[in-house]
């Protein structure tokens, strides 16, 4: 089956009637997932937004509980789910996705906030025909042309793109725009083959064991610790939490933090872990390259660029790799 260009805008706002559909846009001046409504442009020729989708699953802020205080005291949780569709996500941000829903979907707890809105979740993601120069997903275990944890895979033709539904939800979102879509698919445009490349052969085994190579005093210097790279970065998820008192009652809720930022691991009788930008930025780099995978068993960076091309000082997440690859032992 092919969707034509001719008819997205048909089969976005079909795709409404099912729930809020996100589309990559520029708004304000900053590309980013926005919702679909009269006036939106959406731009699916964008190879990546600047800020990530992590925001339709993790928000920035998100309120969590209502709490009253008295006689009566109580608490209860809010619930903000709806059914939402991501359409036009590259194939490095649904990565992204699966790396989130280690986190807050395994182990001996899940994020009940995180899981209510990951099932009413449809991810409609597009394939890759042209890279940025800080793209290297095909470094860090991902493919430009496919995205196994999408719902639905379009694959760009000369007029359109071709569809591969790839889950039950796929399949729904596509039967409500099925009287849209060819039934002979087109010629597919060649995937891109982004030009950097990083060797992450035994990277993450080396990287364990060099917590206190010198290679960290010279690397941290130049990093202003603004935290640029986590909010841009699409698997970043450090929180902190937050309550807003309201005579006897409130609501609790949770932001956005940053592991750059000394106040994140700055104890309550004052004592740090993390005195200073280079155990901070040693810290993210080892998150990234190491301790995720060693956790998990896949990497934490998805190869998106989006830190390289923000970090104000040129700080460059494949160049550590590359530094990681080549350092001696000590």
């Amino acid at each position: 089956m092919e969707l034509k260009k001719e008819n997205i805008d048909k089969a976005l706002t079909s795709l409404s009637q099912l729930g809020k559909v996100l589309v990559p846009a520029t708004a304000d001046g900053v590309k980013k997932f926005v919702p679909f409504e009269p006036g939106v442009k959406p731009d699916f020729d964008m190879v990546n937004t600047t800020l990530p989708p992590k925001d339709v699953l993790f928000p920035q802020t998100q309120k969590m509980y209502s709490f009253s205080m008295g006689s009566e005291s109580a608490v209860e949780a809010i619930k903000e789910a709806d059914n939402q569709i991501l359409f036009g996500a590259r194939p490095c941000d649904v990565q992204s996705i699966d790396c989130l829903d280690k986190v807050f979907l395994t182990g001996d707890f899940v994020d009940n906030f995180y899981s209510d809105k990951r099932d009413k979740l449809t991810i409609i993601a597009i394939a890759c025909t042209r890279f940025e120069p800080a793209c290297f997903c095909g470094s860090m275990g991902g493919d430009p042309g496919a995205a196994a944890k999408a719902d639905v895979l379009l694959s760009p033709t000369a007029n359109g793109w071709n569809v591969n539904c790839q889950s039950d939800k796929g399949t729904a979102a596509m039967n409500a725009i099925s009287s849209l879509l060819e039934k002979a698919p087109g010629t597919p445009l060649p995937i891109a083959a982004p030009e950097l490349k990083v060797n992450m052969t035994g990277v993450a085994e080396k990287a364990a064991k060099m917590f206190e190579h010198p290679m960290w005093d010279e690397l941290y210097h130049p990093c202003l610790g603004c935290g640029t790279c986590t909010f841009a970065c699409p698997t970043c998820y450090c929180f902190e939490m937050g309550s807003e008192l309201r005579g006897k009652g409130g609501t609790e809720s949770r932001y956005w933090d940053s592991c750059m930022f000394s106040e994140y691991t700055r104890m309550a009788g004052g004592h740090n872990p993390r005195p200073s930008t280079k155990e901070r930025l040693r810290n993210r780099y080892m998150h990234k390259l190491s301790f995720f995978a060693e956790r998990y068993g896949q990497g934490l960076c998805v190869g998106c660029g989006r830190c390289i091309e923000k970090c104000p000082v040129g700080l460059d997440i494949s160049k550590v790799v590359e530094m990681i690859g080549k350092a001696e032992k000590v």
